[in-house]
């Protein structure tokens, strides 16, 4: 695939198409090009979790200056707001104090009232799909081998939510990168796979058979059909890290990022509350679901099928497959 293919994707809020700047998109798409008919010594060494951790050093650690005019510069270029932000602008003087800040999500993200709907874990850019042949949108086996996905002796998992539905969040490095709980419930098991740190741009995605499988991951399994839960049965949200992305740290609050928590199967967790943050790099939220149990809102499903937008996903799958924009806590389906 050419580097030179631009990727768009749907401002939910404005409904514009927007170009995405991918970041290093052609030094990206040429290795996963190669690496797609060698998978060489040099590839192996760029996904490795050491790797991965010195290109967040050099990208994310080192200072910006005394003059301030490189951290203007990020900060415009990430496309920042200040005013979200929760900590002094002023103290946010390395690029990863940039991307690991917080912000008042309370006003600056609002969620739906209604306990039965389901809420976005990121501000991401977002696709659905299903497992079930007989949907509109079966996309089995192109993002992520779903057996692998929850690892390979969680049968009992797999048989949980076979057939069912999925939504993939991928997050860029200008993101906020808290993730939040999607959904209120009991947690029933939280655990980790490891696994290598492949790139989430989209071209990686394509020349590399279900990449999000093959990463380091954390798995939690949410029961939501307990009382205060939201009613919608069982929910796997699977935290994905990706290239430069050193470590998922759980952190979960029940209110703002007070007092964060370790999390353990018989917790329960409130909806739209930070879980977790991704320290730095792009990475990748999947949330699965109960077959039959979800149904995603409207717009995401006709943005999908939008003709008139140059996604490498489209192209590359020969149906229209766009993403849209989201932003943390905004609702992106209810109760079937």
């Amino acid at each position: 695939m050419p580097h030179a293919t631009p990727h768009q994707y749907i401002d939910r809020e404005t409904e514009g198409v927007i170009t995405e700047r991918l970041i290093a998109d052609p030094l990206i798409t040429r290795l996963y090009t190669r690496a797609r008919e060698n998978p060489g010594l040099l590839f192996r060494a760029a996904t490795s979790r050491r790797m991965s951790a010195v290109l967040g050093f050099l990208n994310f650690d080192l200072t910006f200056g005394t003059n301030g005019a490189g951290r203007r510069r990020r900060i415009r270029q990430m496309g920042i707001h200040l005013a979200e932000c929760l900590d002094d602008p002023a103290t946010l003087d390395t690029p990863r104090k940039l991307f690991e800040r917080r912000i008042r999500y309370w006003q600056c993200r609002p969620m739906p009232a209604a306990a039965d709907r389901v809420v976005a874990p990121a501000d991401a850019r977002m696709l659905v799909g299903s497992f079930d042949r007989q949907q509109m949108v079966f996309l089995k086996e192109k993002f992520f081998s779903f057996d692998e996905l929850l690892g390979g002796e969680k049968t009992h998992w797999r048989e949980t939510f076979a057939d069912g539905d999925f939504a993939l969040f991928r997050l860029t490095p200008d993101k906020y990168h808290y993730n939040h709980t999607p959904v209120a419930g009991v947690i029933q098991d939280i655990y980790t796979i490891d696994g290598r740190c492949h790139s989430c741009n989209p071209a990686a995605v394509v020349c590399m058979a279900t990449p999000f499988s093959k990463n380091r991951r954390v798995v939690t399994i949410i029961d939501t059909d307990v009382p205060g839960g939201s009613g919608i049965g069982w929910v796997a949200m699977v935290e994905v890290v990706a290239m430069m992305i050193g470590d998922i740290v759980q952190c979960y609050s029940t209110f703002r990022y007070d007092d964060p928590l370790d999390l353990s199967a018989g917790m329960f967790v409130d909806r739209g509350c930070p879980k977790s943050l991704y320290r730095p790099g792009s990475s990748v939220d999947i949330l699965i679901f109960q077959k039959g149990r979800l149904a995603f809102s409207d717009d995401i499903l006709a943005n999908m099928r939008r003709r008139d937008v140059t996604s490498r996903y489209s192209r590359h799958f020969r149906t229209p497959l766009v993403e849209t924009d989201v932003k943390v806590r905004s609702e992106i389906g209810c109760k079937a």
